[in-house]
């Protein structure tokens, strides 16, 4: 009775965005974050693609098996202490992996060797958990795509998936995909008993070319398959091999969703009779099931479903998750055709509780349900990297592992990450950080790519901060309440010029000014976009925009203005702006701070040193007025285990003594406040690249922010942390 009343209480509280009292229950948090490019031989090509896909475990929960297929192997990962996950290695598997499941001492690895999409073909390959190689193989009827094992019964998917450059990527393409079954001999299987299952003939919806996506097996030996093209699903008799019933996985009608790439997140969209298309699937117990309706095909369907065997619905998501991830900053406006995408489903029983986990692909994220037989409770949301792939849950070590597929470290982004979590009773869950209220018609507050902090001067945690040009359509200043935790987005004002939205800023600084905020607008020459300095009123219409000078803007290069803040009041009023990186009349290893006067409309300056870095490049991303000093955020631009330079700066007010643009400008001195890799650290993910908020409440309190781009090539995940007294 507890638990259940705090699980609801907590669904309750994520929903409306309202914090919780601190009462102790079980939640997950990320302890370890393994990049999985730590396991590539040493003589590989280091920036070649790999990805962490589909991932299983060893009996005893202390090795992780993956399938990288770019690389055409598994990986292993030793997890005996899991919060300092250690690689293990390759092994190279002769073709694509795509799933792996451990039955015993034994890993069972399904493998694409296919030549051609119309000449499919496929192997089981079994490898050796002790010595980790391979000791034997199965040739299958074609390209399998899922393998799971339960209750003495091995199932296979063969997709036989269709060319997607063809006709649109439509079906029919013959060869029709197929599932194979096979009995189990405590870990062996005999290649001469497997059973291919017929699933023609089944399917409203291109009955002639089914193409099986993933399979699990229930506590009876009963598999479950999903045919996502086919929107349709079957239940087969894993011993016979019998297709005991079939039926359509149907459809859903979406209200409050956003529909469009325009530079906004807008819930005012809707679409009906949308085809789930199912991806994943699990048994929750022998009568219902659970999938991930990914929607890859006719696409769009953004949610889950819990089925009954006999394939009536007993519960369904809808949009409820995707406002969920509307809330958390997670939503993928650039990429949302399909919404946020759920692809991922696993289960498990923890204790008392039986676990949905369900994930995000394009949102990054993992929800986690707790089963109450009718409508699941959300209990919280994990963050993964980007794109998690492969859910697996390890009751017998209160663990959860999640894999990200979604590679960007040969162009310096962020790899393929193997992230573990664990379940403990906790006041609340790590992340997230920070979260927003709902708007008055009961819908959430979309936001995401925070790119400025400010402070309020007479309310302590009460902060200003305003999104950059990922949303350009709806350039927004937020209130956030930071004595809630998470922090909560209250309010949203939008920047307006001559009463209409005022479309393409790059708002990347904020400062409060007597009757409004001053916002700084970073310009990209190359696009024709100048660097801004403009004025709002509180309501945030535009009432200046101010251009720098044009001797100095002659100079200026793509990386303009990053952050403002503002000293002295009256005739003394100074607005200053950081420039994020050198201009071209700085030299090199330093940039403009400049100073503008409101009072004389003048414009000086002074420099800045930047440290030095042997990789990417080093800039500034914020400024801000503290006493008798201000604070500057000096980052560089690299990711996980590349970042090195993510500081806090104080330069003495008495040192910034500006002298007029054209001439030499003087060269101020820096004190280091804080090194803030071990606060990005502390999350136990990767650290992320751009911390580019900071500010000093009324009380004294500094914070600072991450900008996550809007999703866009990101996890999504925003750290937005209380740094106490500098």
């Amino acid at each position: 009775m507890y638990r259940s009343f705090i699980a609801g209480s907590l669904a309750a509280a994520l929903l409306s965005g309202t914090a919780l009292s601190a009462s102790a229950a079980e939640y997950f948090d990320r302890i370890a974050s393994f990049p999985i490019t730590l396991n590539a031989p040493k003589d590989a090509d280091q920036k070649a693609e790999t990805v962490a896909e589909i991932i299983s475990v060893s009996e005893d929960g202390k090795l992780l098996v993956y399938t990288d297929s770019p690389r055409k192997a598994v990986g292993f990962i030793d997890i005996t202490d899991p919060a300092s996950p250690k690689a293990g290695g390759l092994l190279a598997v002769g073709g694509e992996p795509t799933s792996v499941k451990v039955v015993g001492g034994k890993a069972y690895v399904a493998v694409n060797t296919s030549e051609s999409f119309t000449n499919p073909s496929g192997k089981l390959v079994a490898v050796n958990l002790a010595d980790r190689k391979i000791s034997s193989e199965c040739t299958l009827p074609g390209q399998p795509d899922s393998v799971a094992a339960h209750a003495g019964i091995l199932a296979i998917a063969i997709e036989n998936e269709r060319n997607e450059e063809i006709n649109d990527g439509a079906l029919p393409q013959l060869p029709a995909g197929s599932l194979v079954v096979a009995s189990l001999n405590g870990d062996q299987v005999d290649c001469a008993a497997l059973k291919t299952v017929n699933l023609t003939g089944l399917a409203e919806v291109v009955g002639e070319d089914p193409e099986p996506e993933f399979v699990d097996v229930s506590d009876e030996g009963k598999v479950v398959v999903t045919m996502q093209e086919n929107n349709h699903i079957a239940i087969v008799d894993g011993k016979t091999g019998t297709v005991e019933a079939h039926f359509s996985a149907g459809s859903v009608d979406l209200k409050n969703i956003d529909t469009k790439k325009d530079g906004k997140i807008d819930l005012s969209g809707s679409m009906e009779k949308v085809a789930r298309e199912p991806d994943a699937v699990h048994w929750i117990d022998v009568n219902r099931f659970v999938t991930a309706n990914e929607g890859d095909w006719k696409g769009g369907s953004r949610g889950f479903t819990i089925f009954n065997k006999n394939g009536s619905v007993a519960y369904e998501s809808g949009a409820s998750l995707e406002h969920e991830i509307v809330s958390l900053g997670h939503y993928p406006d650039k990429r949302n055709k399909k919404g946020v995408e759920i692809e991922g489903i696993e289960t498990g029983r923890f204790g008392n509780d039986n676990l949905i986990f369900v994930g995000s692909e394009r949102g990054s994220v993992v929800a986690v349900y707790r089963d109450t037989g009718a409508t699941p409770e959300l209990l919280q949301v994990l963050p993964t990297g980007i794109g998690p792939e492969g859910l697996l849950a390890i009751p017998s070590r209160n663990l959860f592992v999640a894999t990200s597929e979604t590679d960007l470290h040969g162009e310096g982004g962020a790899a393929p990450h193997v992230m573990i979590y664990q379940r403990a009773e906790r006041a609340a869950p790590a992340y997230p950080t920070i979260r927003s209220a709902k708007n008055a018609d009961g819908l959430p507050m979309g936001w995401g790519a925070l790119s400025g902090l400010a402070a309020d001067k007479a309310q302590a945690g009460k902060l200003y901060a305003i999104t950059d040009s990922f949303y350009s359509a709806a350039p927004r200043i937020l209130t956030i309440d930071a004595t809630k935790k998470p922090a909560l987005i209250t309010a949203e004002t939008l920047v307006t010029r001559n009463g209409a939205a005022a479309e393409k800023l790059d708002l990347e600084g904020i400062a409060v000014a007597q009757d409004g905020f001053w916002l700084a607008s970073e310009g990209n020459l190359e696009k024709g976009v100048k660097n801004l300095l403009i004025k709002v009123d509180a309501k945030g219409a535009i009432q200046q925009e101010i251009n720098v000078p044009a001797e100095l803007e002659k100079g200026a290069k793509n990386y303009g203005f990053e952050g403002v803040t503002v000293t002295g009041s009256g005739a003394d009023e100074t607005v200053w702006l950081a420039v994020q990186r050198e201009w071209a009349d700085d030299g090199k290893n330093a940039v403009k701070l400049l100073a503008y006067k409101p009072s004389d409309k003048s414009w000086s300056a002074v420099r800045y040193p930047l440290d030095s870095t042997d990789a990417g490049w080093i800039g500034l991303s914020e400024i801000t007025a503290v006493g008798d000093r201000v604070i500057i955020i000096e980052r560089d631009n690299q990711i996980a285990e590349k970042a090195k330079v993510k500081k806090l700066y104080a330069v003495s007010l008495a040192d910034m003594k500006p002298a007029k643009i054209g001439g030499e400008l003087p060269l101020v001195k820096k004190t280091l406040v804080r090194d803030l890799l071990a606060d990005l650290k502390a999350a136990k993910g990767y650290v992320l690249d751009k911390v580019e908020g900071f500010t000093v409440d009324a009380a004294g309190d500094a914070y600072i922010v991450t900008d996550n781009d809007g999703v866009d090539n990101s996890s999504g995940e925003t750290q937005f942390i209380k740094l106490g007294k500098l």
